[in-house]
């Protein structure tokens, strides 16, 4: 079934080459954004000013056979160090970040992702005023899912109104793990026989409903990430994948969110991969569960409230797991083209350690989009 996927999704990116394309039209969009990020009890804990740095050129058109394409290009401005040159400041680099190319026909949606287009829904329940708790720039060190927009990826969504209730069904396969593409952001390569190996080429899934009968108001989804090839010449006690799902429920001001999302490390014994096996510091796995709510005072007011708890799950059953814990209070207020944030986190056992010192961070951002 996987194989047949793979082929019409090939078949699919072959048939979008033919054809022209008439002339499109092009845009920038980005925000202006502004931080002021204080952090507390920690090994990092200061004081710091931010200002987000990225552009988001667009275009898009349509071809003779009325399908409409659309391409996404974020650029990111970033201080890179020339070699032999120890002025940092006067070394400043354009990255091509993330590229999208996409193909919409009565078929569906094919394109092309180039560090875009992650499917995983672990965090698709926050209702955060501003962002998740763990999304904000501290030093929680929380361990995420898996998901494909680290790599360059192809991908196919089902048209609207195929699937009943709102559904929504989307498939993403990147081919090579060790490939970099446009602007060397294919992610971490990962070689085989060395200790982070862990697959040849990865498939990601995600369903959605967002029109349930008889539950207006209620969203629900699903995704699974799955690593292909994993060192298939060697012995594995288990492979590498996460998968999670979510709802929202929105009645009147108030919604409601929650997620649960589930990692498995992969565990392989075989001397010859490269890895080692310790059972006393080996993690087996990471599962998360995170629970939101959102109340809109006005139609410029929206205050918020998120728990985040992150466990690891280690291999040994006499080596405690340990859960991280994340809670946000954050308030977001619309000035009329200008919106205003205020945040206070608190971080139990960041990064997964049972001693260290609790982090609490304030977060005030000023933004202007465009």
């Amino acid at each position: 079934m996987k194989n047949i996927i793979k082929t019409l999704i090939v078949m699919l990116t072959s048939i979008s080459l033919f054809g022209s394309a008439n002339a499109g039209e092009v845009g920038v969009s980005g925000t202006a954004k502004a931080t002021y990020n204080i952090e507390s009890g920690g090994k990092n804990a200061g004081k710091g000013l931010g200002i987000t740095n990225e552009l988001n050129f667009t275009a898009s058109g349509e071809t003779d056979a009325g399908y409409t394409w659309s391409y996404s290009m974020e650029l990111d401005p970033g201080a890179t160090q020339v070699s032999g040159d120890t002025d940092t400041e006067g070394s400043q680099s354009a990255q091509n970040d993330d590229t999208k190319l996409t193909l919409s026909t009565p078929y569906g949606t094919v394109g092309v992702f180039i560090s875009e287009g992650g499917l995983d829904v672990e965090d698709a329940a926050s209702q955060s005023a501003y962002a998740r708790p763990t999304d904000m720039g501290g030093s929680d060190g929380v361990t995420d899912n898996y998901t494909i927009d680290s790599y360059n990826n192809v991908q196919y969504h089902t048209p609207a109104d195929l699937i009943p209730f709102g559904g929504s069904f989307k498939i993403a396969y990147a081919p090579d793990l060790e490939t970099y593409g446009s602007g060397n952001n294919a992610g971490k390569a990962h070689v085989e026989g060395i200790v982070d190996y862990v697959g040849r080429s990865a498939t990601e899934m995600q369903i959605s409903f967002s029109a349930i009968p008889m539950a207006e108001g209620l969203k629900v989804g699903a995704s699974y990430f799955e690593f292909d090839k994993q060192g298939e010449e060697g012995k594995r006690d288990q492979d590498a994948e996460s998968g999670a799902y979510y709802a929202t429920y929105a009645v009147g001001n108030l919604s409601l969110g929650y997620s649960k999302a589930f990692r498995a490390e992969l565990i392989n014994n075989d001397a010859n991969s490269g890895a080692s096996f310790d059972a006393a510091v080996d993690v087996e796995s990471y599962d998360q569960t995170n629970q939101s709510i959102a109340y809109a005072i006005n139609d410029d007011l929206t205050i918020s409230y998120e728990k985040e708890e992150s466990t690891k799950n280690f291999l040994a059953d006499q080596t405690a797991d340990v859960t991280q814990k994340s809670t946000g209070i954050q308030l977001a207020y619309n000035l009329g083209g200008m919106t205003l944030a205020v945040a206070r986190n608190s971080h139990d056992n960041p990064s997964y350690s049972s001693t260290a010192a609790d982090i609490d961070q304030t977060l005030i951002a000023v933004t202007m989009a465009f």
